[in-house]
């Protein structure tokens, strides 16, 4: 096959204690999934009951990874870029319709990631009623650390999630908290697209999202799962 130009490399994510790397199909990204960010994002009605997941994406493309400290640029247009630590599920098989019960053997491995988000941006398309993706789907906004296969992490469903900026805490909850635990993710997402092996799942944020400036050092981690730390450049 000949193409006009050269086609994008292939974005992929390190792997713990292999030189093979995951390569990332799509970014699917659960919102408000925890009661206490809802919360604060005035969404009181969805924190207090079990309301259907609701999903936005990120182009594969928008991630930034690595081992050690991963150095991300501050986006444009924005005065408002604001830190989401969240833990991330990444498929390494796929499926549609499928089954809660069998929504586990899907996984890969999970990771911590950061979710960026250019606040302002994303405010004002909600005003107006109007898509996220230039609030959420910008050039390296989603954030991303070595994945842990299932083999070494098990499948995480409690312990802390948790992110510091300079030092200071500033997310600090529970993967308990989740309104909508994983496997009840992945199902009700296969109803809606069909999942392949690549696809990775960012699912959602505990409170204490907040602005973060270039110069910041953010540091997260999952329990089980692993650790992140990242410069704001």
């Amino acid at each position: 096959m000949t193409f006009v130009f050269s086609p994008s490399p292939v974005t992929a994510l390190p792997v713990a204690g292999t030189a093979s790397r995951f390569p990332v199909r799509r970014i699917f990204c659960v919102g408000r999934n925890y009661a206490d960010h809802a919360r604060e994002m005035g969404a009181a009605d969805q924190a207090e009951g079990r309301e259907p997941p609701f999903f936005f994406m990120k182009p594969a493309d928008a991630m930034v990874s690595g081992e050690g400290e991963i150095s991300v640029a501050y986006p444009p247009l924005t005065k408002n870029l604001h830190h989401e630590v969240e833990m991330i599920v990444a498929l390494g098989a796929g499926g549609a319709n499928v089954a809660v019960e069998a929504a586990k053997d899907l996984i890969f491995g999970y990771a911590v990631g950061l979710d960026l988000t250019r606040r302002d941006i994303q405010g004002r398309a909600k005003e107006k009623g109007h898509p996220w993706d230039m609030g959420k789907g910008f050039d390296q906004s989603a954030v991303a650390g070595v994945i842990s296969p299932v083999a070494e992490a098990g499948h995480p469903e409690h312990g802390r999630i948790w992110l510091s900026v300079n030092g200071q805490m500033r997310q600090d909850g529970d993967l308990s908290a989740m309104l909508w635990k994983v496997a009840d993710i992945i199902a009700n997402l296969s109803t809606m697209v069909r999942l392949e092996a690549g696809d990775l799942i960012y699912t959602g944020t505990p409170a204490g999202v907040g602005p973060i400036v270039p110069g910041d050092v953010l540091e997260a981690g999952v329990d089980g799962v692993g650790t992140l730390r990242a410069r704001i450049v």
